[in-house]
Order: structure tokens, then C-alpha cells, then sequence
């Protein structure tokens, strides 16, 4: 059985490198984000020995190098050293947002994931070609506010998806609504856990089903592929509420910090 402090040393561990992005390590992962979505520098997993002035220090001193000028620090229960976020506060920065740590078992989850049918009209399929790369990507842009897939970007990511699925390490799952797609997520498989990421509905579909339609397509591919533990970052001001309902279990918070440097 995963323990508490199992989940919580994943979720630290989690961290996310877009294709396109750099990266550096130095006591915490330091991400550059591409142009497409957003570009700035995003930082998180702190385990930095010194006092958290340093630790800020480094971080700043990499987003300069990298000609960025905003940076966004996700603090956890489990980062170090203690007092990032007084720090932070210190130097001006503003809290951006707030995610909840989630996990379930997913043998707890079946009525979740097979018992219950999706609501009426939704339906919810795994991305596997070209057109649903397309209707993800639908989705996506507006809700994240980053720039459309064309072309050789559109292949590469269908390139990705395939990978993803074909290797067993994750999937995408599209939730559609009379046949438009309004909703999708993203799962990744890390040892015992599946990682359920990106999820993302249309302002105009929200509260019809389709997100929790994604969860359970979600829960059930990742019981197919050996994973025994759901873990999720939920958005305190949307979907937090889902999954707590959904049976999640919280383990605790993150937070986001903007600092934009002169």
C-alpha cells in the first residue's frame, strides 16, 4: 500500500518538461518554458541546502541568464529550505495559484472509472490520430491561452501521443459533447503511479460531465497498464472540488509565486 509520505516525495518529484523547453537542476528544476506556451521560467522540487535567500538567489540568477524576466515558483509541503514563500513575499512576488495534492487508490476507484456511464451526451475516446490531436488541441488553446498546433508542430505531437501510448508510459484521453470536443487530460505512468496532468475544459462545457468523463477514462487505461496509485494537482478554484468528491484524498498544497525581475 503507498504510504503518505510515498505520495507526497512523488508528488515533489513531479515536474514537467515541455518538448522545446530547457531545463537546469541546482537545488531545485528550473524549466524554460517555450514561446508557445507562455515562455518565463518555472521552478519547483526545492532541495536546496542553504538558506532560502540563496536559494532564491540561484533561481533568479538562471532566469537572468536565460534572458527571461518571469519566473514562478511552486512551493510544496515537502520543498527545503523552510521560509521560500516569506522570502518570496519579501521580494514582491504575487501568489498566482494554489493545487491541491491528490491521491487514490485505483482499486478504489472503479465506481469512478467502469460502474458509472458518462452524462448525457458526452462521450470519451483516447487520442490516437492526427484529427484528435487536432480537437485536443482545440481545447487546449483557449483554455490555457497558448498558441494553435500546424503542421510539422501538429505531427510531432501526434508523434508523441503514439509514443506515449505505444511505450505503455501514458495517454491522452478527449471528451466530446453532441460529437464537439470540449474537454481532454493527460496521464503519464511513473513506477506505481499514474500522473493525471492537463486537464482542461471549455468554459462554455464546464459543469456537463465531460471533465469527469476524462477522469474515469483516465483511472481505467491507467489500471490497464499496471498503475496502482492516481496522483493529480487539482486547481483549488476548479477542479480541487471534483476530485475531492470523486473520493481523492488530499496530501497537501502547492503554491504558485510570480516574481517578475526588472
Amino acid at each position: 500500500m503507498t504510504s503518505a509520505d510515498d505520495i507526497r516525495r512523488a508528488a515533489a518529484q513531479w515536474t514537467w518538461l515541455p518538448r522545446g523547453s530547457e531545463h537546469a537542476v541546482d537545488g531545485s528544476v528550473m524549466v524554460r518554458y517555450p514561446a508557445r506556451f507562455g515562455g518565463g521560467v518555472r521552478v519547483s522540487a526545492f532541495a536546496h541546502p542553504g538558506p532560502p535567500e540563496a536559494a532564491v538567489d540561484a533561481v533568479l540568477a538562471q532566469t537572468r541568464a536565460w534572458g527571461e524576466t518571469r519566473v514562478t515558483f511552486w512551493i510544496g509541503e515537502s520543498d527545503r529550505p523552510a521560509g521560500l514563500e516569506e522570502e518570496l513575499r519579501r521580494r514582491g512576488a504575487v501568489h498566482d495559484d494554489t493545487v491541491t495534492v491528490f491521491a487514490l487508490p485505483l482499486d478504489e476507484a472503479s465506481s469512478l472509472s467502469g460502474a458509472a456511464a458518462p452524462a448525457a451526451g458526452v462521450t470519451v475516446e483516447a487520442v490516437r490520430t492526427r484529427a484528435q490531436v487536432q480537437d485536443m488541441d482545440a481545447v487546449n488553446v483557449p483554455v490555457w491561452n497558448q498558441e494553435p498546433l500546424h503542421g510539422d508542430a501538429l505531427d510531432e505531437e501526434l508523434r508523441e501521443v503514439v509514443a506515449e501510448w505505444d511505450a505503455g508510459r501514458g495517454f491522452r484521453v478527449l471528451a466530446r459533447i453532441d460529437g464537439r470536443p470540449v474537454s481532454t487530460g493527460g496521464a503519464t505512468i511513473v513506477d506505481e503511479f499514474v500522473r493525471l496532468w492537463g486537464a482542461a475544459t471549455v468554459e462554455s462545457a464546464r459543469g456537463r460531465g465531460a471533465y469527469r468523463a476524462v477522469l474515469a477514462e483516465r483511472l481505467r487505461l491507467a489500471r490497464e497498464l499496471g498503475a496502482t496509485t492516481a496522483l493529480v494537482k487539482g486547481r483549488v478554484a476548479t477542479s480541487a472540488p471534483i476530485l475531492a468528491r470523486a473520493g481523492f484524498r488530499s496530501y497537501g498544497e502547492e503554491r504558485a509565486w510570480r516574481l517578475e525581475l526588472s
